[in-house]
């Protein structure tokens, strides 16, 4: 993943002044000891420099962190902690913030050595909300050296997108197409989230397109898109102009991307795409999500920035998915009853044209788009990559601005099932539990698009505390609830 920042954790301890120091040092080295023995090394930086008793001390812990190139915070409460001073360091410190406190040691210890940081966590979140300051709580925030380090490390996917955010800018390219209102994208809420966003008309992206006609780097893409495909090469008079138009994006970014960081595109697929560049672009966009460049398909922004908030989270490759079609009834009966633990009404396919990477498949084939071809000549429909979608855990979540310019969000964890689809475009069988009563009082209530990213694992817990971060209201997170638990909306007499 060369396009989402690398996480540096600076961990300042601090010290209620009533309090003996030295319980915050030993502690603070008893915790970097702990994630070091456990978890990557260069994650963290121990700031040595002071334990912050003072606003002086915090100015001087701020400097520290900030020299050493940490771009997130950890708070850690060895004791008490000077509830004014550690806030100020949140509320100064230009990245996500995370606070935790130590647990007591032995009964043997209870006199000097009692720190009673569970009764400071309460005064520091009590002042984090006086100065409006964001900051992330683990849900249970006090723990033993080690039980910290845990903390710690997830908190490492979260400050990710976090810091990621700050520095992204969305490139679009086209309106959506007709008929695709669903991916209405009111772009006010991505200012709020300090997110830029560049919008072209398609014919920018076709002017520059031609403009790479005859690129001598054509030759060597070809022979990466060779190599990856494999046998899977149906098409290969296509690869020329896929090579054109994967370089036409890449310089695009490096020309436009200005002080931003990092990037994700919404790109314009149909319905003038193929009878003008002469192909469809799936295939490419599989392969800049590869290097964690997320492309939505139909000028999908909040997809495109779904996606890039996944890659953040997962450090993996993403995909964007309609949630498309049920699963036929005989194929549930024949390969899924009895051999997994999920109803008929908890599976659906989850199916694109072909935008998702090869590595993300069980097999790969780039051909034509069968769905284009029914209207269109079948030689300029080609450039997707078909497959099934490899089995295991997913994550299935969105991000949206919906109509109203609010932000709403949900998530859910499942699976691919390893069950063959039967199907055509890059497709899987997913699982998620009670996803029937999800999808009509979640995602149709809430009135979210089709289109659904993907992460690779299970990280639902992550992504949550991201979007409660970034502002979303919990009461506007979905999540698929289990049997049992109504949603507001559901009829208590169904």
């Amino acid at each position: 993943m060369n396009n989402i920042p690398e996480v540096k954790i600076g961990i300042v301890a601090v010290s209620r002044d009533c309090f003996p120091e030295s319980l915050s040092v030993n502690r603070r080295k008893a915790l970097v000891d702990a994630y070091k023995a456990k978890y990557d090394a260069k994650n963290i930086y121990e700031c040595p420099i002071c334990i912050v008793e003072s606003e002086i001390h915090m100015v001087q812990a701020l400097e520290d962190i900030k020299k050493a190139g940490c771009n997130a915070l950890v708070v850690y409460l060895g004791n008490f902690g000077p509830e004014i001073s550690e806030t100020l360091l949140a509320k100064h410190f230009d990245g996500p913030a995370m606070f935790i406190a130590a647990a007591e040691e032995s009964g043997n210890n209870l006199i000097q050595g009692r720190g009673d940081a569970y009764c400071g966590m309460l005064n520091a979140s009590y002042n984090l909300k006086l100065r409006n300051i964001k900051a992330y709580i683990p849900e249970y925030p006090v723990g033993t050296a080690q039980e910290c380090a845990d903390m710690i490390e997830e908190f490492v996917p979260i400050a990710r997108a976090i810091v990621a955010l700050k520095d992204l800018k969305i490139i679009s390219f086209g309106p959506r197409p007709l008929n695709f209102l669903a991916c209405n994208a009111p772009i006010k809420q991505l200012y709020n989230l300090g997110v830029e966003i560049e919008e072209n008309s398609e014919l920018d992206l076709f002017e520059a397109f031609n403009k790479h006609a005859g690129d001598p780097r054509i030759p060597d893409v070809v022979k990466d898109m060779e190599a990856e495909l494999g046998e899977g090469n149906k098409k290969p008079e296509i690869l020329a102009k896929l090579a054109q138009y994967e370089l036409t994006l890449l310089d695009w970014i490096e020309e436009h991307k200005g002080y931003r960081k990092y990037v994700a595109i919404a790109g314009k697929c149909w319905p003038a795409f193929q009878t003008q560049f002469g192909f469809v672009p799936c295939y490419v966009n599989s392969r800049l999500t590869g290097r964690g460049i997320p492309v939505s398909c139909e000028v999908d922004i909040y997809g495109a920035l779904s996606e890039f908030i996944g890659t953040c989270v997962s450090n993996d490759i993403v995909t964007l998915l309609d949630i498309n079609n049920s699963v036929p009834a005989d194929i549930y009966e024949e390969d899924i009853k009895g051999k997994f633990d999920y109803t008929h009404k908890d599976t659906f396919m989850g199916f694109h044209c072909g935008n998702t990477n090869s590595k993300k498949l069980s097999f790969c084939n780039m051909k034509y788009q069968l769905i284009m071809a029914r209207s269109l000549p079948e030689e300029v429909t080609q450039g997707t990559l078909e497959g099934d979608i490899v089995p295991g855990d997913i994550t299935f979540f969105r991000l949206q601005s919906t109509a109203d310019n609010k932000l709403r969000a949900y998530i859910a964890n499942g699976e691919v099932l390893p069950v063959a689809t039967r199907s055509f475009g890059g497709i899987g069988i997913f699982a998620i539990p009670e996803m029937g009563r999800f999808y009509r009082h979640v995602l149709i209530e809430g009135n979210f698009p089709h289109h659904g990213a993907v992460a690779f694992g299970h990280h639902g817990k992550a992504l949550y505390e991201v979007f409660k971060y970034i502002g979303v209201d919990v009461n506007e997170i979905g999540y698929n609830r289990p049997k049992g638990d109504r949603y507001p909306t559901e009829n208590p007499f169904a």
